[in-house]
């Protein structure tokens, strides 16, 4: 006798997925236009546009290639050999200087500054505007 087993299996939910539609360099910020979303389910792939959009990349990425949240950064804001303002701030009183950035940075890193007035270097924090706070 034969007996016909049906067994149901559920079929995988399908993600989105963020795909790139043009070739990017690393560094280049990622825009609406650079990407697609497609459903595929893709271990480590961002999953929406806002993930992505305004993004650094930190390689090359190849068009059609999936992004991932390895592949991606804050944008510097903050270029290497950059004429910065230096602000320093110890209870009441804050200076402000002109600095050389040794460093590239993005919002909230640490960069090396070297103050021009004194030739000496610091250490600072990247604020929105452009500008290092150096800690006491």
């Amino acid at each position: 006798m034969w007996w016909l087993a049906l067994i149901l299996l559920p079929a995988p939910a399908l993600a989105d997925a963020v795909i790139m539609t043009r070739s990017l360099p690393a560094r280049a910020t990622v825009g609406p236009a650079d990407i697609t979303t497609v459903a595929a389910d893709i271990p480590g792939a961002a999953t929406t546009a806002d993930q992505v959009v305004g993004q650094a990349l930190r390689v090359a990425v190849q068009a059609g290639r999936p992004l991932r949240a390895d592949d991606l950064t804050e944008p510097e804001i903050v270029a290497r050999n950059q004429l910065i303002k230096l602000h320093y701030a110890q209870g009441g009183m804050t200076i402000a200087a002109e600095g050389r950035a040794l460093d590239a940075g993005a919002i909230g890193q640490m960069v090396r500054v070297m103050n021009l007035s004194s030739r000496g270097t610091v250490q600072g924090l990247v604020l929105p505007d452009g500008s290092v706070r150096v800690a006491p």
